[in-house]
């Protein structure tokens, strides 16, 4: 694993920095010392933010000091094993393409020059690794988006965005896990939730995860919406690799 920059952030955390791209090695690096870390069960550490480069440590100065935690960091840095790129859960997620879901799409087909069932073929074919969690509990940013379905935000940003939209920003895909503002592109809607502050887990994925998004109909979607409210419903979650 490559040394990362050390650097305080304000007198309860610590920034350690590993580069400034959006890549998959620079992450799985990230990841692999948000594990060691948690694993070494560190007094005084309070929480960890890992983001797509970079991981924030949180640490209560009562306990610990920023140069013996720095210290401590850099040697785990030094020993952690940097994760397997296929390892990680797969979560297939049902998603209902276009409908009343799906606004964006005949914009997209304009865009990329591609018809609808061609977009919803390309971006329902890959498994998207979930690099981060952010800006709403539960918004996952996925990479691995095909070039092909690159697409600017909207200029002018909706209002509200319904809970379960899928959309496309830029080079990301993603889901909203609450109705919010957003200026992504929907291209459909999923009806798990991927927020629920009644599950013992309220999110549901995990940086390291992957996620494969199925086409279903909209009759699907609500008949699976119905099982899920009912507590009934089960996502397939496999390990990555095991099954195709």
């Amino acid at each position: 694993m490559r040394e990362p920059k050390v650097y305080p952030s304000g007198d309860q955390a610590l920034t350690l920095q590993f580069g400034n791209a959006v890549d998959p090695v620079i992450n799985d690096q990230v990841r692999a010392l948000a594990e060691a870390i948690t694993h070494k069960e560190i007094p005084g550490v309070l929480e960890l933010v890992p983001t797509f480069c970079s991981l924030t440590v949180y640490y209560d100065p009562l306990t610990i000091k920023y140069g013996s935690l720095a210290m401590e960091i850099r040697r785990l840095a030094a020993q952690a094993e940097t994760a397997e790129e296929k390892s990680g859960r797969l979560l297939k997620i049902p998603c209902c393409y276009g409908a009343r879901f799906g606004p964006d799409l005949a914009d997209m087909e304009k865009h990329t020059g591609l018809d609808r069932d061609e977009i919803i073929a390309i971006h329902s074919s890959t498994d998207y690794k979930v690099y981060m969690l952010g800006f709403l509990p539960g918004f996952v940013y996925l990479g691995g988006l095909d070039p092909r379905l690159h697409i600017p935000r909207l200029s002018v940003p909706r209002l509200k965005i319904p809970k379960g939209a899928v959309g496309i920003g830029g080079s990301q895909t993603g889901v909203y896990p609450l109705d919010s503002p957003g200026g992504w592109r929907l291209i459909g809607g999923t009806p798990v939730d991927f927020y629920d502050p009644g599950r013992s887990e309220p999110v549901l994925c995990r940086p390291g995860d992957y996620i494969r998004f199925v086409p279903v109909t909209i009759l699907d979607y609500y008949d699976i919406r119905q099982m899920i409210l009912r507590g009934t419903y089960k996502i397939d979650i496999t390990e990555r690799g095991s099954q195709a």
